[in-house]
């Protein structure tokens, strides 16, 4: 019970958010179309999760550096390359 009771209060304390939820958010927060209370939970949250902070600073990382890539479309054996290293990647 003490630990329901513990985990309901940090619910609450991380904006009534899971992680799940901010995650599912996060684009509309960088486009900055949430509602205002929506952007105080995600906010909130946010200041009592490191592992959110850690993941929107992530994605914060991945969109200036998609955004630094050339205009011009890959060379077709660059993207193979890519292709096949992808696909083996976790076999070994």
């Amino acid at each position: 019970m003490a630990n329901d009771l513990k985990g309901q209060v940090m619910h609450l304390m991380a904006g009534n958010i899971s992680c799940q939820e901010l995650a599912d958010l996060i684009t509309e927060y960088l486009e900055g179309s949430l509602t205002f209370s929506e952007r105080i939970r995600f906010q909130i949250h946010l200041g009592f999760c490191v592992g959110c902070r850690n993941y929107l600073n992530q994605m914060k990382t991945t969109i200036r550096t998609l955004g630094k890539l050339p205009s011009e479309p890959m060379p077709t054996e660059v993207r193979e390359e890519l292709l096949k290293r992808f696909r083996t990647w976790k076999k070994g």
